[in-house]
């Protein structure tokens, strides 16, 4: 299955979006950061330089196409652009947004945050109508340590990107700042993360835990006390605070062929053992397909807390890369 076929997936369940029928615009693993809890691994090349990766009509042909295949209780609440690398990445991303609004679904971007301080970019995303942006840190230390960005990036540049994007934006903006167990979590550091996102004023600010395999050993869940902590410091300064620590559940949509729908979905969305047999009754599809996906090498069955998940497998992704 080539990267084109993997470009659309779902509709998937979204914590922040309800049902989201997912684009992938960024080949694999192309990113300005290499997050340590990353859900689907280190990164592959890392870059901070625009470019030209898939042609935006051919994206927008295989939304319309997901769009017909979907049944009517089935249907989307959002077209996102959530790509396993950073969307901004893409010169196209402004055309991208355009046609997949042409649709009439409205269109969230996940991104990173990390390009918004370039006009070019920022004037892209901006035609979203949602945009979640990564908010980890304040602490230049613990970023280079925690989002590992790319040599060429300047946090106080960064920071300053995302507070300028975000006075000017007009659609919903979300942060989402990912909690690691003693990284990011302890009270000095929360205080000044709440302080900065307090600058940005976003719509909600989302407190995020690792639920998916992480790209790094010894990544964990902060304890239910640092929880706490970050949601009363955010709530003190007036944020509109959400947790984002459950499981999104099973709500996958099959198109009928259950190989087929998590090649797709495990190229960005790792995906839990129980939300496959929930696809598998959907689709009506063998028992042995999964195993001969293993058996292929095409996927891995992976243990993280109390469960089995299974994320995709690229051939011969090749070493990471620091451009």
């Amino acid at each position: 299955m080539s990267n084109r076929d993997t470009s659309v997936f779902g509709p998937v369940p979204s914590r922040r979006l309800g049902q989201s029928l997912g684009i992938n615009n960024i080949p694999h693993k192309h990113c300005s950061y290499s997050c340590i809890y990353c859900q689907v691994g280190k990164a592959v090349k890392m870059q901070a330089e625009r470019g030209v990766f898939l042609e935006p009509q051919i994206l927008i042909e295989a939304v319309q196409k997901r769009l017909e295949e979907v049944e009517e209780g089935q249907l989307p609440d959002y077209l996102t652009i959530v790509p396993d690398g950073e969307p901004t990445l893409d010169r196209n991303l402004g055309k991208l947004i355009d046609g997949l609004k042409e649709t009439g679904y409205p269109v969230a971007v996940i991104t990173n945050g990390s390009l918004l301080q370039f006009p070019d970019v920022s004037t892209r995303i901006a035609r979203a109508d949602f945009v979640s942006v990564k908010v980890d840190t304040a602490s230049e230390t613990l970023w280079k340590r925690v989002n590992r960005p790319h040599k060429s990036l300047d946090f106080q540049r960064v920071k300053e990107g995302i507070i300028e994007f975000a006075s000017g934006f007009r659609g919903e903006l979300v942060t989402e700042t990912m909690l690691v167990r003693n990284e990011n979590d302890n009270p000095s550091e929360l205080e000044r993360t709440a302080d900065f996102i307090q600058q940005v004023e976003p719509d909600i600010a989302y407190i995020a835990v690792p639920t998916r395999p992480p790209a790094f050993k010894d990544v964990h869940q902060p304890a239910h006390l640092s929880l706490v902590q970050a949601y009363e410091l955010f709530r003190k300064r007036k944020l509109d605070t959400e947790l984002l620590t459950g499981y999104e559940g099973n709500a996958f949509v099959s198109t009928g062929n259950l190989a087929e729908d998590l090649l797709r979905i495990t190229a960005v969305h790792p995906i839990r053992q129980d939300a496959v047999e929930a696809l598998k009754r959907q689709s009506g599809d063998r028992n042995e397909v999964v195993e001969e996906l293993i058996q292929e090498e095409k996927v891995t069955r992976v243990r993280f807390g109390r469960y089995n998940y299974y994320v995709r497998n690229f051939t011969k992704p090749g070493r990471q890369t620091d451009e």
